[in-house]
């Protein structure tokens, strides 16, 4: 059952993801060869319990760790360990925070050094499919017609959509209704209602959609050992219209980056 928000707990989901956001920007000054995953979990675990919230994945299903980190070839839920990043990885980092009752939960994959041009340019438009899903989540909309606009962005670049792994409904749970596939049909699933909110997270593999599980139980990989990218934000559905609850903006102000493209989703 969807559960739909009211503007103060879309508020406090908001404190919640900018957190995350802030989290996320802490590790992107870190995230550099030769440092370890386990050494940016540590890391971002203090600073969310510093910051007066409880990490949001850490006991979740058991996770054992804050920061879901996943190098290059795979896709989510890397268990953090102690083998250092090498120049021209890939590193997607995903987390979740806890505050008040509510979660914030979004992901980016970082550059480590310099990666190869085709790598980069999976980055760039695993990021724009994205916010090609967020300008589809409006009034009038279903969740079909987001999946089926971040598909067509990713293939028409030539990637496969992972179609295991989905975006879902945020609030007091972290996993809630609706589920948010990255793929879709136009005019079908639920529709789209103010008060809404949700994660979309494309998750886009340089090579073939299949993937493969390693026996850690958690860490999900690309099948042919390719590349993958993920990114995701937390979106709220409100006069019709998304708004970002989470942010980029201390990532870019880490690593230098001058971006507007939040801006035709970010409440003036």
């Amino acid at each position: 059952m969807i559960k739909l928000k009211t503007l103060e707990q879309i508020e406090l989901i908001r404190e919640s993801a900018l957190i995350v956001s802030k989290t996320l920007g802490m590790i992107a000054d870190e995230i550099r060869p030769g440092i370890t995953t386990i050494e940016l979990d540590k890391m971002a675990e203090t600073f969310i319990r510093d910051h007066d919230a409880e990490p949001g994945f850490l006991g979740l299903y058991d996770f054992p760790n804050t920061l879901c980190v996943s190098p290059n070839e795979q896709i989510v839920h890397g268990i953090p360990n102690d083998i250092p990043l090498n120049d021209g990885d890939i590193l997607s980092v995903d987390c979740g925070v806890l505050k008040n009752g509510f979660y914030g939960d979004h992901a980016y994959t970082f550059e480590v050094g310099e990666v190869l041009p085709e790598t980069k340019r999976l980055l760039e438009v695993t990021k724009k499919s994205l916010y090609v899903g967020i300008s589809n989540f409006k009034l009038g909309n279903r969740v079909g017609d987001l999946g089926f606009s971040i598909q067509k962005y990713a293939e028409k670049n030539g990637y496969g959509v992972v179609r295991e792994l989905v975006g879902h409904g945020l609030g007091k749970k972290m996993h809630e209704d609706p589920e948010i596939p990255n793929y879709g049909k136009s005019g079908t699933g639920k529709k789209f209602k103010n008060g809404m909110v949700i994660a979309i997270e494309p998750m886009i593999n340089q090579g073939s959609k299949e993937i493969q599980k390693l026996n850690d139980g958690w860490t999900i990989l690309t099948k042919d050992n390719k590349p993958s990218a993920h990114f995701e934000h937390n979106v709220a559905l409100m006069d019709g219209k998304p708004q970002l609850l989470s942010t980029f903006k201390y990532i870019y102000e880490s690593i230098g980056i001058d971006s507007k493209e939040e801006k035709p989703f970010t409440i003036n």
